[in-house]
């Protein structure tokens, strides 16, 4: 997996990424090379949530949390019925009682490819 570090400046959804020419051209010369491909576009980090366990009491914060050691090790796609149940599930998830699990929702429907 690539995962895609940007500024945050951009807020293009991905129907409108998947026109952009560089994207355009990007896309063909993997298929080209028959490589496959599947871009899922996360929303805004100002709608992430980060969650923690600390001493058995879960923490959520709003947006990304980093500390210049931590990087992104994973990644879990999980679809949940709400906010509430994706902060339990992340409380859940054995890596939270040691390190930040940050909540993202993504744009639904299809991704940047076929």
């Amino acid at each position: 997996m690539m995962l895609i570090c940007d500024d945050g400046t951009d807020e293009f959804g991905p129907d409108e990424i998947t026109v952009m020419p560089d994207f355009v051209i990007w896309h063909a010369a993997l298929e080209r090379r028959g490589i496959t491909h599947q871009g899922i576009r996360l929303r805004p980090a100002a709608e992430a949530k980060t969650v923690s366990v600390r001493d058995g009491r879960v923490l959520v914060s709003d947006g990304p949390y980093a500390e210049t050691k931590e990087q992104i090790g994973g990644f879990e796609l999980v679809e949940c019925a709400d906010l509430d149940e994706a902060i339990e599930v992340a409380a859940s998830h054995p890596s939270a009682r040691r390190y930040a699990v940050e909540i993202r929702p993504y744009w639904e429907g299809e991704g940047l490819t076929d």
